[in-house]
């Protein structure tokens, strides 16, 4: 059976490729776990500096496998007590792994991401999109509620009644729109999406990853803090940051006039 995720690092960047491309690389649980794995894995290696995801095939993400779901497979009776929640918590958990790496993140969107699928895109840091990728709210057209912190990650890239008019339409979103809304960074065209990830990857890997990491953990708790409580965190990082290699480092090349050397820690 081929691999449902593939691996590789090069040049300090962790590549993270969805590999069901005869399912339009729907996330079923072999999957889930084998991204969960790769995640960690590019978390507690040293040389892994950022990560792109991107997927094999003509998509990127088409969201959850429902094949074994209750409804696709007809079972009739209703969902026991807390049934809906267990079901919910391993997209959940995908969506929050992603969210909280101490590492820049990059999707490199190459065709149709729905529900899920868009939800990892938008969990990223940053997102470089084809030209002809779409982006898809696609539960209502399923009949269920946005789920995959789809709420959470839309209202706040898009603001409420945005995120509200792609929820409840479930219309498709062509890469343009997406990048016109803020979510996605940048539109290219398809041959050269690989090589804009790369590029942007690539930089990203150079720099300063512990200062990174926390700077992004900095602007993901912002808009759910107060301005005192994101005051005071600023200071108590920059705290954590001045022992760094990176920070000595950047001072250093600034006084001497010369590009910083960065490693990472």
């Amino acid at each position: 059976m081929a691999e449902t995720l593939l691996w590789r690092i090069e040049n300090g960047v962790a590549w993270i490729v969805l590999n069901r491309p005869e399912a339009r690389n729907a996330m079923n649980a072999e999957m889930r776990q084998a991204f969960l794995d790769a995640l960690a894995r590019a978390g507690d290696e040293p040389e892994v500096r950022a990560v792109v995801l991107t997927g094999a095939g003509k998509a990127f993400c088409t969201g959850a496998d429902l094949s074994g779901s209750r409804a696709a497979t007809g079972a009739a009776a209703p969902p026991a007590a807390g049934d809906t929640r267990r079901a919910m918590l391993p997209s959940q958990r995908v969506i929050r792994t992603l969210w909280d790496l101490e590492k820049p993140t990059l999707a490199a969107v190459n065709g149709v991401a729905a529900g899920l699928g868009a939800h990892l895109a938008y969990a990223c840091d940053l997102v470089v999109a084809a030209e002809d990728a779409r982006f898809i709210e696609v539960f209502v057209r399923r009949g269920i509620a946005v789920d995959a912190g789809g709420a959470f990650l839309l209202a706040r890239h898009v603001g409420l009644h945005r995120a509200k008019e792609l929820v409840f339409f479930g219309d498709d979103l062509g890469a343009a729109d997406a990048e016109r809304l803020g979510l996605v960074n940048k539109v290219v065209a398809a041959g050269d999406l690989e090589k804009t990830a790369r590029e942007w990857a690539e930089r990203l890997a150079r720099g300063p990853t512990f200062a990174l990491g926390l700077s992004k953990r900095l602007l993901n708790r912002s808009l759910q803090s107060d301005l005192e409580t994101c005051l005071a965190e600023e200071a108590f990082t920059q705290a954590l940051v001045a022992e760094s290699e990176d920070m000595r480092e950047g001072i250093r090349s600034f006084m001497e006039k010369r590009p910083p050397a960065f490693k990472g820690r």
